[in-house]
């Protein structure tokens, strides 16, 4: 690319990243209009609340001075009457007369509650109401201060991710150039060289030595400016990987601001408005419903509304009203420079070391900011939810002053005494402010540690994967076939039968949010749903198992009918993929041929597993035929199964967890069929005298497929490969024999009987445990031996 392209190149890349970062800029101005709007408008709102009350507690006066009139009136009238004079006498009065008098003092008692409720709301509902805007206008300048701080450093980490991509953008250019000139050099040089390549005998001795001179020049510039291109390679590969780790940055605070730090800031500017507003409302609530229970219907709407004063939802209301303004902004891409394909981290020397390094110096800093956070974050919840207690305090029941006496003493005492009261205002009031003071202090606090270990995990992440660092058998993998073997293995149809779908993703949820719904030793899932989030997981990797490069190599091994040449050629084929993903492959595959072993119960042999299995580990390419290329997957992960021993690597080759078949743990681990009761049924039946070969006829003799460790006295414990005498079957799991001139009992599903029929898998198995002491092996041995050898 020509000079002036690479720099028009540049400009649109620059004005690309400023346009972005224009919008942006613009976005956080608006946001902070729409929050002054927002306060604006609540200070609107309470100076209305406040105007109405006021004016309705001037009606209340009036209403209740009327209804005194109106009392006094007829009242005065009626004193001088018989019926009055009855009255005072014995108050014994028709029905109709009563009735009357009993209305005047409803009028009387009517006119007593409205001068109450005026005075509620002159100097308790206002009041409040005026507090209420004290508090909305103090908390947004505080919100504002912060927010402004979190402008200011959003901005910073934009201009820092703007000087590191120029700084690419440079030294990139430079090592271009470096490398034109390399191979101008270089040009020049063989142009030189086959200058000296012509006969020599007609030049003459001057001239030769001139040319032997011009090519020394040449080669001697030509070493200056590979130096000089392999230290711009250098710089611009630093300057690179530099820019990737600030992009992934500042692209985790840009997030983090939009998603986290925005709604925090709205939280901050709401708090206690909401709570307090509830308080005010409550208290003209109160006072309503103790004046009149007949104007409970209309009353209850405005409860309903109270009662719906949360803090959250208004929240989620006021962002959907402005979504220009707080919907998070696209992601920083990656500007590559003049072609440049690399978008990813180097992490080939000579900066791998570096890396290194600054990867577990991450890790350190992480860990010890992460802590320092977390008790911030601690303190602040605390303080937090004091301020909450002080703003949810529940003393908005009037209900005390309407209630009636014969004592005529005004409820203007009783109200001033309680929360209106001077000294119990100025105390809320100090305690109050200080609590908030002390919170926003450490909500800043929290958000700069949490805004700084956001930046320092994005970096750590990327070079994390970048280094290839993690867990080697993914914990989902681990779990689920632990699983399995505790409590699936005889499970009928496993694999091929389909669990919940619900609790398939119950479970695929529950490890994404880095839980382990398996960890404890309680079969409460449904093992169909367990093995199906087995597969799931295979078959939702990004890149297959079974690479797809290698999936016409791996095709062709069925065209070996050789079992031995073919298990040969598939572990060839295998040994060319990572460390990581061969442990994985070897514990999966000991897992399935484990699992194959009991197929009279489960139904699932190697075949029938590797239909589940194959689709889902190795996919046939669109280009393939799916019908026939499927049939060649299911044989070759059939054959994988078989015989995994001899495929893969053991522990010392290659160094990495191993399937273990019993994974019970140190204290109890079961015979693979036995049921509980089992050996306390045998320990009854059985006779504690030792058998001879005359009592049951010959003994058998057997060999110990894995260790086992007997679980009582009369249980006997042997290792893998060991020789066992059996003398009779004691029940359908156990058998009465001797180990070491010991008898006891034998789980029969630990030991190889030798005069009955074996399975393929087991001879393998066998053959391949007695290799070191069977001498050299000939071809009559199996397959898994001969590979063994290999």
């Amino acid at each position: 690319m020509s000079t002036p392209s690479r720099f028009k190149k540049d400009k649109e890349i620059i004005a690309e990243y400023e346009s972005q970062v224009k919008e942006i800029r613009a976005q956080l101005i608006e946001q902070q209009k729409c929050l002054e709007q927002q306060t604006e408008m609540r200070v609107q709102l309470l100076q209305d609340l406040q105007d109405f009350f006021r004016k309705k507690a001037e009606i209340e006066t009036e209403y209740s001075r009327s209804l005194e009139k109106l009392a006094e009136r007829f009242m005065a009238k009626t004193r001088s009457t018989k019926d009055h004079q009855q009255y005072k006498k014995d108050q014994n009065l028709l029905s109709p007369v009563n009735c009357w008098y009993l209305l005047l003092n409803q009028v009387r008692r009517e006119s007593k509650d409205h001068a109450t409720l005026s005075d509620i709301y002159l100097n308790n509902v206002i009041m409040r109401f005026m507090q209420i805007s004290e508090d909305s206008t103090r908390m947004f300048k505080k919100g504002k201060e912060i927010a402004f701080q979190l402008h200011e450093d959003l901005m910073k980490v934009l201009n820092e991710l703007y000087t590191v991509m120029k700084t690419y953008h440079m030294y990139h250019a430079e090592s271009i150039s470096a490398e034109s000139k390399l191979k101008e050099a270089e040009k020049q040089e063989e142009k030189q060289i086959g200058r000296s390549g012509d006969p020599v005998f007609h030049i003459r001795l001057e001239e030769r030595h001139q040319r032997r001179s011009s090519v020394k020049k040449i080669e001697k510039m030509k070493e200056k400016r590979k130096a000089k291109y392999s230290e711009n390679k250098l710089k611009s590969i630093k300057a690179r990987n530099e820019y990737l780790l600030t992009l992934e940055a500042t692209n985790a605070s840009v997030f983090k601001y939009y998603i986290h730090d925005l709604s925090d800031l709205i939280d901050c500017s709401d708090l206690g408005y909401h709570a307090s507003l509830n308080r005010a409302l409550r208290t003209y609530l109160s006072a309503e419903y103790n004046l009149e229970t007949s104007r409970h219907e209309g009353l209850d709407i405005i409860e309903n509304a109270v009662d719906s004063l949360e803090p959250r939802s208004d929240k989620q209301r006021f962002m959907e009203m402005y979504p220009t303004a707080f919907c998070p902004p696209m992601k920083f891409e990656f500007q590559s420079h003049m072609g440049d394909e690399v978008c990813q981290v180097s992490a080939q020397q000579p900066v791998q070391a570096e890396l290194m390094l600054r990867y577990q110096q991450l890790q350190s800093r992480l860990a010890t900011l992460k802590i320092e956070n977390e008790e911030v974050k601690k303190t602040t919840e605390a303080t937090l939810q004091t301020i909450q207690d002080m703003v949810t305090i529940e003393d908005y029941d009037v209900s005390e002053c309407f209630q009636h006496s014969r004592s005529t003493e005004s409820v203007k005492s009783t109200v001033s005494e309680t929360y209106m009261s001077k000294p119990s205002i100025a105390k809320r009031r100090a305690n109050q402010q200080e609590t908030e003071q002390f919170y926003f202090m450490k909500f800043r606090e929290f958000l700069e540690g949490s805004n700084l270990i956001t930046k320092l995990q994005a970096k750590h992440d990327l070079l994390h994967r970048t280094l290839g660092e993690g867990q080697v058998i993914p914990l989902i993998v681990e779990s689920c076939i632990r699983f399995i073997n505790l409590y699936g293995l005889q499970h009928q149809g496993i694999f091929r039968v389909s669990g919940s779908q619900v609790e398939v993703n119950d479970i695929k949820n529950s490890f994404e949010r880095g839980e382990n719904p398996l960890a404890d030793d309680q079969s409460n899932h449904d093992i169909n749903s367990v093995a199906g989030v087995l597969k799931l997981y295979f078959r939702g990797l990004e890149n297959p198992v079974f690479p797809k490069e290698r999936f016409n190599d791996l095709i062709a091994c069925v065209r070996i009918d050789n079992l031995y040449e073919r298990a040969l050629h598939i572990r060839k084929l295998l040994l060319t993929l990572p460390r990581s993903v061969l442990i994985v492959m070897r514990y999966l595959f000991a897992f399935l041929n484990h699992l194959s072993q009991y197929s009279d119960e489960n139904m699932m042999d190697p075949y029938n597993l590797a239909i589940c299995f194959g689709p889902t580990l190795m996919p046939v390419p669109d280009i393939q035929d799916q019908v026939s290329c499927q049939a060649h997957v299911n044989e070759i992960i059939k054959t994988i199964i078989i015989h995994h021993e001899a495929i893969f690597p053991d522990a010392k080759e290659l160094d990495g967890p191993v399937y273990e078949k019993c994974m019970a743990g140190d204290d109890y681990c079961d015979s693979p069929y036995s049921e509980h009761g089992t050996l306390e049924e045998v320990d009854q039946d059985a006779s504690t005298e030792p058998h001879t070969s005359e009592d049951e006829g010959e003994p058998i003799e057997a060999i110990a497929k894995f260790d086992y460790t007997g679980r009582s006295a009369r249980e006997l414990s042997f290792k893998k490969g060991a020789s066992l005498l059996l003398y009779h079957r004691a029940s359908e799991d156990w058998w009465e024999g001797r180990h070491n001139g010991i008898d006891g009992l034998v789980p029969h599903q630990y030991i190889v009987v030798q005069d009955m029929d074996d399975t393929f898998s087991d001879t393998l198995s066998q053959k391949a445990d007695s290799e070191a002491s069977s001498g050299p092996i000939t071809e009559d041995n199996n397959i898994s031996a001969l590979l063994c050898s290999h």
